[in-house]
């Protein structure tokens, strides 16, 4: 625990940022800009996961290790000003989606592998990891994934379940919503299994991502599994925080869909679309249609604006790196910001 801790303190060598320059970005030049050229932050982790800003403009991130039991899955912490790379929490119990609420705090899901918390939890600001919530109705989460905060506060957050030996207590995948007073309830049980969520800007609308790949035991089952439904969905969230029907807003057919997603301030949806044949973050309109593309050096997983003068940068997590690109828009964050 000691050599861990000193870990955190210590910088990550870290190299000058680089251009990926033989990537494509297309689409509405409005948002992403002829210019724009996706910048290598950092390649040194395992698979990079959960991005997320913190209240001064510091960038979080989870890191798991390949193959999971090499080291122990961390949050890195990224500063945008002196691009220094540090190690935030050196065990994060399989954190994997980050967010900060309005009061600093920094909330994290946990997932199920080799040992995870298999709760909804916060990282502390020394890196220490307290659970909030680990079971509903008695039973432990099945993995929780990605999670998103209101104006509110209310915490939605999605519990799939991908890989690992683990049995499930929960006989569903489901969406849950922890609200101030600490009561958890079923957000919906509409998406087959549910994965990155995020809130449109006037916070009326909650997107999910449906992101089936047909197991929950993906890494150790002997027959390939046949993946279900991968689909962009939106439901409305009324007053209560409670939600109402899902409307399917694009379907990826039987290509992989959709890990984590932000917006921007005019609604775009910024999905990390991790399709084989073309992967990378896919930008929607609220209806759905595709409006730009920026493709990514490994398949991505989650991506997060900015806060201040980084308002328009987008920084993502694909494959085992850190990225950013500045784009013409600025990004939504759906907790409100202190000025």
């Amino acid at each position: 625990m000691k050599n861990q801790f000193l870990a955190g303190c210590l910088v990550l060598a870290m190299g000058s940022p680089g251009m990926t320059d033989d990537l494509q970005l297309t689409g509405d030049a409005s948002i992403v800009p002829v210019v724009a050229v996706l910048e290598t932050l950092w390649e040194e982790g395992g698979f990079t996961e959960g991005v997320a800003v913190g209240p001064d403009g510091t960038m979080y991130f989870s890191d798991f290790a390949q193959p999971f039991d090499a080291r122990p899955a961390r949050v890195m912490k990224f500063d945008p000003q002196t691009v220094k790379m540090t190690i935030h929490c050196p065990d994060s119990r399989m954190g994997n989606g980050l967010m900060f609420n309005a009061q600093g705090r920094l909330f994290a899901c946990c997932a199920s592998p080799l040992g995870g918390a298999r709760a909804l939890v916060e990282i502390l600001p020394d890196g220490k990891v307290k659970p909030i919530v680990e079971r509903f109705q008695g039973r432990r989460f099945n993995s929780p994934n990605d999670l998103v905060i209101d104006a509110q506060g209310r915490i939605y957050f999605s519990d799939p379940k991908y890989v690992g030996p683990e049995e499930m207590e929960l006989d569903s995948f489901d969406v849950y919503r922890v609200d101030p007073d600490g009561s958890l309830h079923v957000a919906t049980k509409s998406i087959d299994k549910p994965n990155g969520v995020m809130l449109s800007p006037d916070g009326k609308t909650l997107y999910v991502a449906e992101t089936d790949n047909g197991s929950a035991r993906a890494d150790i089952v002997k027959v390939k599994p046949t993946p279900g439904r991968m689909t962009l969905n939106a439901l409305r969230v009324k007053k209560d925080g409670s939600l109402g029907r899902k409307r399917v807003l694009h379907d990826f057919g039987k290509e992989t869909g959709i890990d984590g997603m932000t917006v921007d301030v005019q609604g775009h949806i910024y999905a990390a679309v991790r399709s084989a044949s073309r992967f990378g973050i896919v930008v929607f309109a609220p209806d759905g249609q595709e409006t730009a593309y920026i493709e990514t050096p490994e398949l991505p997983t989650n991506c997060c604006f900015g806060v201040g003068p980084e308002s328009k940068t987008l920084y993502v997590t694909a494959g085992k790196g850190f990225y950013r690109v500045k784009l013409g828009i600025d990004g939504h964050h759906s907790v409100p910001r202190k000025k």
